[in-house]
């Protein structure tokens, strides 16, 4: 009996590229003929993009009971210990018949974050500092987001929010 609830299988058309690990958890077409959502283990595969968006790549995640949307990160600039990013121009997609896309999507993203907090800087402005968990990496990696208006190239900014990270770190992993 419990085949009459199964979901459709994903159209072989509009299967994204997987690598050998990775497996389709969740599909939703987006509003006809704008492509296809897909919720893998490993990232979600949106309309339009080439490559799939590691649940660490994901800033931000809402479901609006019609639409999702997504804040992908982008890096700005590594450095020693963690990865400076700033969010990318969100993207939206109307899911006529979501199925599991959102649960499955805001499981995924909030499971990666293994740390979050947020810092005021002495200097002025603020910084989120994150650990994630990246699907087939050990460990953890780290992320500072500075708030909007405050200048993470200030070399005073830098060197506190290098203070914060290594703080964050020995709280988090102290056997590093």
């Amino acid at each position: 009996m419990a085949w009459f609830w199964r979901r459709p299988k994903l159209p072989a058309d509009r299967r994204p590229p997987l690598e050998p690990e990775e497996r389709v958890l969740a599909w939703a077409h987006v509003q006809p003929g704008e492509g296809t959502v897909v919720v893998t283990n490993r990232g979600l595969w949106l309309p339009g993009r080439e490559r799939r968006l590691g649940w660490h790549d994901i800033n931000k995640a809402t479901w609006s009971g019609e639409e999702l949307s997504v804040t992908p990160a982008a890096r700005v600039e590594e450095r020693e210990g963690y990865v400076v990013v700033a969010d990318q121009p969100v993207e939206s997609y109307r899911l006529p018949d979501p199925g599991d896309v959102p649960h499955h999507v805001r499981v995924r993203v909030t499971g990666s974050v293994a740390y979050t907090a947020h810092y005021r800087l002495s200097s002025g402005g603020g910084v989120r500092i994150a650990a994630r968990r990246v699907s087939g990496v050990d460990g953890l990696t780290w992320t500072v987001r500075y708030d909007p208006g405050t200048d993470g190239g200030d070399t005073t900014v830098a060197a506190e929010t290098d203070r914060l990270v290594a703080a964050a770190r020995r709280a988090v992993e102290p056997d590093t």
